[in-house]
């Protein structure tokens, strides 16, 4: 069974970090670039962040670059996205997924959601 527990959402003051952790498991982790995607009430879910199997490529929305940095742990199965200098409009709720493509199959898996609140 595929799975992808997310974690580390909360509620932080603005300016603010957290670190969210997305762990993987039921596929071959190393072959999927694994990534963020965003939904804050009342607007479409966008892409946050994403990073490649071989860990060479990484993508970042306009709205967090140079704030938010993702990573991944090939041994443990998990992402990590990094989240610093935090704006009340980063609340949302935070998905992960994995993507790949399988003989020819592209695959895509969403995980959990974890709740970022950024207080101002």
């Amino acid at each position: 069974e595929v799975q992808l527990q997310a974690s580390g959402g909360g509620t932080v003051h603005v300016g603010g970090s957290l670190t969210l952790s997305c762990v993987a498991s039921g596929f071959t982790f190393d072959d999927y670039a694994i990534g963020w995607f965003h939904q804050a009430p009342g607007k479409e879910r966008e892409g946050v962040s994403c990073i490649s199997s071989s860990e060479d490529t990484t993508y970042y929305a306009d709205s967090v670059k140079g704030r938010f940095t993702i990573s991944r742990d090939n041994a443990k199965n998990t992402v990590y996205l990094q989240m610093n200098s935090l704006k009340p409009e980063d609340t949302a709720v935070y998905y992960c997924y994995a993507r790949s493509v399988v003989y020819g199959i592209p695959k895509f898996y969403w995980g959990q959601e974890t709740q970022v609140t950024v207080s101002s």
